[in-house]
């Protein structure tokens, strides 16, 4: 159940309106790192998490609601920033509150007229006001949106979402010099740092985490990093301890020998008789375990979603 305060989570200002930056700003309405896209991503996450995950279903539903803020936030700065494009303000555009604020009736046709070169889909399409396209006009589409039924594979997936939104809003803040833009701006941004430390701090409450999903990886494969470039530089991606796993790398320097001698990694020249009984051991108890997590959570009987 929402329940929507029309305060918004932060003061949105803006100071004059600014048709060309508005239109960029729509990526963070509805482009593929935007605020509805996050919002959506963690709302459907958490379904998947509700039993097994209780306390995630909680975080990431709290967390994809205040997307759902902040895209109200963004979506009510573009639309101040398109003031004396909507068409209520241009009825309205001798009034003197209006005319002040536009500088004037050549100003104000500027300011149309920027939007029509910005974004014709302003004055013609949307009435000078968001919608959820980017800022190229391509409409926001469900391929944004991650979700793999996984909980550690979500939450990597949303570190690298968060990532790149506070990426985007950076770069942003490069194409605006209103201080009040620049606020808010700030403001968004700081939230995805905030989310992607809650995010890892989830991620780091759930062991075992690592690799994703159920199956350990294959001892026969696991260790080889290849040569496949020319001046390929050597660094603790590729040489010494592989981090937590207590093997070390092995650097194929030849991968084309070494794939013709071992008749394609099927004849291999090691033993690894132990290391695949191990893991087909391994294999077996994470299945039960995975699976025990959301079989032991599910409630006997009728299925009940809330507790009331």
């Amino acid at each position: 159940m929402f329940h929507h305060v029309k305060s918004l989570q932060f003061n949105a200002r803006v100071s004059r309106p600014d048709p060309r930056f508005a239109n960029l700003l729509l990526e963070q309405f509805g482009g593929e790192n935007g605020e509805l896209a996050a919002a959506m991503q963690y709302f459907t996450q958490a379904f998947g998490a509700k039993q097994p995950h209780p306390d995630k279903y909680d975080m990431l539903m709290d967390i994809a609601t205040e997307e759902f803020s902040h895209l109200e936030i963004v979506g009510a700065t573009i639309q101040m920033l398109l003031k004396g494009v909507n068409g209520d303000l241009k009825d309205a555009a001798e009034q003197s509150e209006i005319m002040v604020a536009m500088n004037g009736k050549a100003e104000k046709e500027s300011v149309i007229h920027a939007a029509l070169s910005a974004n014709p889909q302003f004055p013609i399409i949307t009435g000078g006001g968001p919608t959820p396209r980017n800022s190229q006009g391509i409409p926001w589409c469900a391929s944004y949106i991650n979700s793999n039924g996984d909980l550690t594979v979500d939450l990597r997936t949303n570190l690298a979402s968060e990532s790149r939104a506070k990426l985007v809003y950076e770069h942003l803040m490069k194409f605006t010099d209103d201080p009040y833009v620049q606020e808010t701006l700030s403001f968004l941004m700081t939230r995805e740092v905030t989310h992607y430390k809650m995010f890892e701090a989830a991620l780091n409450s759930i062991q075992p985490n690592f690799p994703p999903g159920v199956l350990a990886a294959d001892p026969r494969y696991l260790q080889n990093v290849y040569n496949l470039s020319d001046g390929t530089v050597r660094g603790p991606w590729n040489e010494g301890e592989i981090k937590g796993m207590g093997k070390d790398f092995v650097y194929v320097e030849n991968p084309l020998e070494q794939v013709q001698q071992t008749e394609g990694q099927t004849n291999l020249p090691q033993d690894f008789d132990k290391e695949l009984k191990a893991t087909e051991k391994l294999d077996k108890e994470m299945s039960e375990v995975k699976s025990g997590e959301v079989k032991n959570a599910e409630p006997k009987g009728v299925a009940q979603w809330s507790n009331y």
